[in-house]
């Protein structure tokens, strides 16, 4: 089933077209793989990054989370080479960096898996601080604005690898079965030399 992917707000599209464009539009510098790509390169799969400030929710409250930027993956020939992300600003978005690395490569192939599935998603990117965790959210309602940040019990989330001990990479979990998990995981344990 294809994805449903969100069309980037044109301000995060053009800031990023922008440093490609023009390395000394930016401070920072290219990252080694754009730096030695040969032919065009282009912006592609643009996804909403949200942050998920809390992972514990109280009696009253579900987990919500804050849209933070955008994030692109940047194609040079046949295969993703980096990513450039964005940030939220007052004006709407404003270029952030280039990278490469572990999360490119695994968001590539958490993408492949979203696209297998037989249920339609949209795709964003949720940041998970607490556990050092970046996961692909498959959001249920398709039709959402990128902005809206409160996750469905039904909604899939599948871990990016590096993943944090304990929680398989690549494994797709629906919302409601990872978060006990991920809540394990921070809960704090008994101090050393108490009883338990």
């Amino acid at each position: 089933m294809p994805l449903h992917v969100l069309p980037a707000p044109a301000p995060a599209l053009r800031s990023v077209l922008t440093a490609l464009g023009s390395p000394t539009a930016v401070r920072e510098d290219r990252t080694p793989a754009l730096r030695s790509a040969q032919g065009p390169i282009s912006p592609e799969s643009p996804l909403p990054v949200h942050v998920l400030d809390q992972i514990v929710p109280t009696s009253t409250t579900r987990p919500c989370t804050r849209l933070t930027g955008w994030r692109f993956l940047i194609r040079g020939g046949d295969r993703y080479v980096a990513a450039a992300e964005t940030v939220l600003t007052a004006d709407g978005s404003a270029f952030s960096h280039f990278f490469e690395g572990p999360y490119l490569t695994s968001t590539e192939r958490a993408l492949r898996q979203a696209e297998a599935m037989a249920t339609p998603y949209q795709p964003r990117l949720l940041s998970i601080p607490e556990l050092y965790m970046l996961t692909l959210w498959l959001h249920a309602d398709t039709d959402a604005d990128a902005g809206s940040g409160v996750p469905l019990p039904t909604d899939v989330l599948i871990p990016l690898a590096p993943a944090p001990p304990g929680i398989a990479a690549h494994r797709p979990h629906r919302l409601a079965d990872l978060l006990p998990l991920m809540t394990l995981r921070i809960a704090p344990g008994p101090l050393l030399g108490t009883p338990a």
